[in-house]
């Protein structure tokens, strides 16, 4: 009778090593500061499942700086992003802070790295007097007769340039004049071959322009938005032009962006967290394209909008479009995973069957 309740005991922690929960997260080992920090994660734990995610500074002492919630998603992974935005270079860590995980990999370092002193904007680029034309001076360090990456944010939050490759000359001066229209503060980001720099603003005061000084035609924007979750994500169609569309989303929420090819293929875009828009160009070939968009998380929802510049019409789509049609499928509800049994009760309950066999006796 002992050997039969050992050998049941040894059946028992077996069980309870190979139905252990697990979490393995992964994080880059160095971002340059200005840039989210993805962290994402995969689990053995139920749909739906909130997980804890940590980030400490890590100095003399260990100190907290953020805590973000993320929700393990129906592939049994999860994600969370930090801004990183004006936090001092060092050494970070992100954490699931969480105990009895056997050979889990619940902890990852992170290096901030700050090159913002890599870029130097002459003196006059900021502030500046609006011409119609912003200018865009400066040196990079170390970057001579090769180039930089230049993406302008206007405004109003729409892109107005790039990203651009601008070259450098043989004393890594770069220099660039963009037409504009509106006065106001423009976000000037910077990337080269080692990665992103950082984001400089340009302030330009005076008074507003009636038109772009120049030749070349300017690029039509144009927007709209709805409310959007993952049971009800938000559909736009799109009349392309003749030329490529750039499609990007608003940000503050983790979007997902999915489109429908001429050939009726459907492409998926969540290349971004929710600090940045997803964006995707397509070529405009005149005829309709269709978008959804829907939250990564099944818990986000909220107003939602999407932005096309060289297209000639966009709206938002009341009825699900055809090419989507059957492909709607509500992630978040989808059945959580039974929790496995823990060894301590898996093992309370073999001992309460042993007592009753053997006092029946």
């Amino acid at each position: 009778m002992y050997k039969l309740v050992l050998s049941l005991l040894g059946l028992v922690f077996l069980c309870g090593a190979v139905s252990a929960y697990q979490i393995n997260i992964d994080a880059p080992a160095t971002l340059t500061v200005g840039k989210p920090l993805i962290v994402s994660g995969t689990t053995n734990f139920g749909i739906g499942t909130p997980i804890d995610v940590v980030l400490y500074h890590q100095l003399t002492s260990t100190t907290e700086i953020k805590r973000k919630i993320a929700y393990v998603q129906s592939d049994h992974t999860f994600r969370a992003v930090f801004d990183t935005t004006n936090l001092e270079k060092g050494i970070y860590k992100v954490e699931v802070p969480a105990s009895g995980l056997g050979d889990s990999v619940n902890m990852r370092q992170v290096e901030l790295v700050d090159r913002s002193d890599e870029i130097y904007l002459y003196p006059g680029v900021t502030p500046q007097e609006f011409t119609g034309t912003l200018a865009i001076s400066g040196t990079l360090a170390g970057n001579k007769n090769t180039g930089i990456q230049v993406e302008v944010t206007g405004p109003d939050g729409f892109r107005v340039f790039g990203p651009k490759f601008i070259p450098t000359d043989a004393s890594g001066i770069f220099t660039l004049q963009l037409p504009i229209t509106a006065v106001g503060t423009y976000q000037v980001g910077f990337t080269d071959t080692q990665g992103y720099i950082g984001t400089r603003a340009i302030v330009v005061t005076g008074g507003i322009a009636t038109g772009i000084p120049s030749a070349t035609p300017s690029v039509i924007k144009l927007s709209a938005h709805a409310k959007s979750s993952r049971d009800a994500p938000a559909y736009f169609e799109v009349r392309s032009g003749s030329g490529t569309m750039a499609v990007y989303t608003s940000s503050d929420i983790n979007w997902v962006i999915e489109y429908a090819d001429k050939t009726g293929t459907i492409h998926t875009v969540n290349d971004h967290g929710e600090l940045n828009p997803e964006q995707v160009e397509i070529p405009g070939d005149g005829g309709p394209v269709y978008f959804k968009v829907y939250p990564y998380l099944s818990s986000d929802s909220g107003e939602v909008f999407l932005y096309v510049e060289n297209a000639r019409s966009l709206q938002v789509s009341t009825t699900v479009p055809a090419v989507f049609q059957g492909s709607n499928v509500n992630i978040a509800a989808a059945p959580a995973t039974q929790a496995p049994l823990s060894p301590v009760a898996a093992l309370g309950a073999l001992l309460s069957v042993v007592f009753l066999l053997r006092f029946r006796k």
